[in-house]
């Protein structure tokens, strides 16, 4: 009878662990994932986008003429007067087109005068007349052209500005068009960013512009001057920003700056929404998260507008507010794969040591 009951404890017993390992199995199925709940852009959205600074205008100065380069006055970096010397070519041959221009001129122009005077006195015939008619206007625009290119051997200041680099120095030959220096405009300069597709299309709900240079502790409002009416090759828009001449610190061309774009709440019709950066993963060249719902997770395909400085990214379609994504661990799940969410910390067990 003993025997007995001590078989029966044990069956009981080894059902029990049976059960626990079971159950154990199954929970070791399911991970602990950890989650966060999609939530929708505000009304009045603000997005980041990086921004360098250009100078107002940017040329690369040519001669229309080629020849010897004599000189190249200003030093690089040096401030220049609109219609300053900056450089000149050798003119001797230049010069001597034109003299010899000039007394073929000066020849024909007599000629023509007397032919001229002679057919007022019914002198001369019509067809002498024409002759000396048309060989002025022809020597004429033979002599305005051979002054033109002797003029040509020299290159002034189109505005004020600065003499961002020397390409040739003294004595290089140099061909017509080809660049001599680089000048940039000593006006405030600009700033450009690039718009994707999204944020373009909603270009009418863009509010306002702003930016922070150098030290300064406010943002700058920045004012439109133009939206690029062809996408780049990498698919963006420019846009053209104004400076103000009231900002603390002068930037320099070249500088690197995030701009914010504000955006009014007509602009969120197509209902972007945030999510830290580390629920987003690539498949197969896609964006794509891992959507927790009934404890399993599902990936799903978004389109991401933006990425921000805040760890957040700006999806505008393939989310919607209420939904949880998975934010950790994302490239170990699979497809359908069981899971539930990880136990919140709590407070008097900081770093989760007990």
């Amino acid at each position: 009878m003993a025997l007995k009951q001590s078989l029966l404890t044990l069956t009981g017993c080894l059902l029990i662990m049976t059960a626990c390992s079971n159950s154990n199995t199954s929970s070791d199925n399911s991970v602990a994932v950890e989650l966060f709940t999609v939530e929708s852009a505000q009304s009045g959205s603000v997005s980041e986008f990086p921004g360098r600074v250009k100078p107002a205008e940017e040329v690369n100065l040519a001669f229309k003429a080629s020849g010897n380069l004599l000189r190249v006055l200003p030093e690089e970096g040096a401030y220049v007067r609109k219609g300053q010397l900056i450089a000149e070519i050798d003119p001797r041959d230049y010069q001597v087109q034109y003299d010899a221009t000039l007394a073929e001129y000066n020849k024909v122009k007599a000629e023509a005068e007397r032919v001229i005077r002679l057919w007022g006195d019914s002198a001369v015939s019509a067809d002498a007349y024409d002759k000396a008619r048309f060989g002025m206007q022809q020597i004429t625009a033979k002599l305005n052209n051979a002054h033109n290119q002797l003029q040509d051997t020299r290159l002034y200041a189109p505005f004020d500005c600065y003499l961002q680099k020397r390409l040739f120095e003294a004595p290089s030959v140099v061909s017509a068009g080809m660049p001599v220096v680089m000048l940039i405009s000593a006006n405030m300069p600009e700033v450009e960013i690039n718009l994707p597709t999204s944020s373009y299309r909603n270009r009418s709900h863009i509010s306002g512009f702003s930016a922070k240079f150098g030290n300064d502790s406010i943002a700058t409002q920045l004012s439109l001057i133009s939206y690029a009416p062809q996408a780049n090759a990498n698919g963006l828009y420019s846009v053209r920003l104004a400076i103000p001449g009231t900002v603390a610190e002068r930037p320099t061309p070249g500088m690197s700056v995030m701009v914010n774009v504000n955006f009014t709440g007509d602009a969120m019709a197509d209902a972007a929404v945030f999510v830290p950066t580390t629920a987003v993963f690539e498949r197969d060249g896609k964006s794509m998260v891992w959507i927790y719902s009934d404890s399993t997770v599902t990936a799903r395909q978004v389109q991401i507008e933006a990425l921000h400085i805040d760890g957040s990214a700006k999806i505008t379609a393939g989310l919607h507010d209420g939904e949880r994504v998975v934010t950790a661990g994302v490239h170990s799940l699979s497809e359908g794969q069981r899971a539930h969410p990880m136990a919140e910390v709590s407070s008097t067990n900081v770093g989760g040591l007990l």
